[in-house]
């Protein structure tokens, strides 16, 4: 291989992509290092700033990761858990935040086991992460794009708009998936991992509001439905999920609840499945419990109306589509209800249904669902099976979890053990922080 012309610069390991699966992975590699023999470590970032994508989760907060145990990791990350179970116990959660907390970020632990920086401020933690690499000497290299890869004789060729060519023996991918492109993940990696050899899963949007037929639902845009459970319905089958919350929109529906499922309503949605998404909007009542309460209200109140039953029962902006839903009048009497329209009542209240057409596209999601197959990567390096040398992290990979920290901490535990794998492929492969 040649440089035809160009200058050339050669690093022990190159890591493409600054958000936190490839500074994880540059700041492990360089640590590895001694004085003796100090590991020469790129970071190449397109834009023009490192960590974009940490900037805006958890709305600006960060939800850095959860204090679930490693079991509880590998279950949130289904069919692909057992594959970053060795990440994970290389690079735990609790590992992560004693990272933080050398690079002076204080942390806590809120509702649901989530955790955040102390201060709340996502900045915060690039400039912890910042100071790792800085201490580490990793050299850091932004505004560059990367425009081709290529690999001869066991070393990969980087071309980098505007500059020098690059040049390594240990290449790490970290580009992240193909949502929110302006945080620079445009999907350049599968590109390039493309060029080196691989496949990769197709991309589906994840953690992604999803759109209804019914109109009505605009009505509601705005209106957060709290403690309501949710299923989505297929055929003779459900998904379901926990006690939560449920957001409407101009198109919709979003909130955590939805978001969290969101990914295995697209794939029914694309094999061409009706899915029925029906609200529980008091999951702490049985259907007998609700229909008793209705008896006691008209027993008691019998001379107010539906309307004012309702106010009981539902958030305000909710009482005008739930009623037009109902095709009851609105004005009418408790105690002038049929037995079939308490039982409707009743039934709506125990399943309110709206009809899902689709979702956002992929590039309004918060994480990308696809990408390369856990079966290619050697799960206890994070190294290609297919072009030795190469090495992937973060959300390239087929691996995603519901919200709550979970996909965070599977990025930087990737990019741990891919850091650490790079820098020396026979290094003893012991648990902790280390960095």
């Amino acid at each position: 291989m040649t440089a035809r012309g160009s200058s050339v610069d050669f690093y022990d390991v190159v890591v493409v992509g600054g958000g936190p699966a490839g500074i994880m992975a540059a700041i492990r590699a360089a640590s590895l290092g001694d004085a003796k023999l100090k590991k020469n470590v790129i970071l190449i970032e397109r834009n023009s700033s490192i960590g974009r994508k940490i900037l805006i989760t958890g709305k600006g907060r960060c939800n850095l990761t959860n204090s679930a145990d490693i079991d509880g990791f590998i279950g949130k990350f289904g069919k692909s858990g057992q594959f970053l179970r060795s990440a994970f116990y290389k690079f735990s959660s609790d590992d992560l935040r004693e990272f933080f907390k050398k690079n002076s970020l204080g942390i806590k632990v809120e509702r649901q086991g989530r955790v955040f920086p102390s201060d709340d401020r996502s900045l915060s933690v690039v400039k912890a992460l910042e100071k790792a690499l800085a201490d580490n000497n990793v050299k850091v290299l932004t505004g560059s794009r990367v425009m081709g890869i290529r690999e001869e004789g066991g070393i990969f060729s980087l071309k980098i708009e505007g500059a020098t060519e690059i040049w390594t023996k240990r290449l790490i991918l970290a580009t992240g998936g193909a949502s929110y492109k302006v945080t620079g993940s445009t999907g350049d990696g599968f590109h390039f991992a493309k060029l080196l050899g691989h496949t990769f899963n197709p991309l589906r949007p994840g953690l992604v509001p999803l759109k209804t037929k019914e109109r009505w639902a605009g009505e509601m845009q705005g209106l957060t439905l709290k403690n309501i459970s949710i299923a989505f319905e297929y055929g003779s089958k459900k998904i379901t999920s926990e006690v939560g919350e449920l957001l409407f929109t101009h198109f919709g529906v979003s909130g955590p609840l939805v978001l969290d499922l969101s990914a295995q309503v697209v794939d029914l949605i694309q094999e061409k499945k009706e899915v029925i998404l029906s609200i529980d909007l008091k999951p702490g009542l049985t259907g007998e419990q609700l229909d008793n309460r209705l008896l006691r209200e008209i027993g008691s109140h019998g001379s107010i109306n539906i309307k004012t039953l309702l106010k009981d029962l539902l958030p305000l902006k909710m009482i005008p589509v739930f009623a037009s839903t109902l095709n009851i009048d609105p004005a009418k009497r408790i105690n002038q209800l049929k037995h079939d329209e308490r039982h409707a009542i009743v039934k709506l209240l125990k399943a309110f249904r709206l009809t899902i057409t689709g979702s956002l596209p992929l590039e309004e999601a918060m994480v990308t669902c696809g990408g390369i197959p856990v079966k290619d990567i050697n799960p206890r390096t994070m190294e290609s099976r297919i072009k030795p040398g190469l090495y992937f992290a973060g959300e390239i990979i087929d691996a995603t979890a519901p919200s709550g920290g979970y996909n965070l901490q599977q990025a930087f535990s990737t990019g741990y053990l891919a850091g650490e794998s790079a820098a020396n492929p026979d290094f003893s492969r012991k648990g902790g922080a280390g960095a």
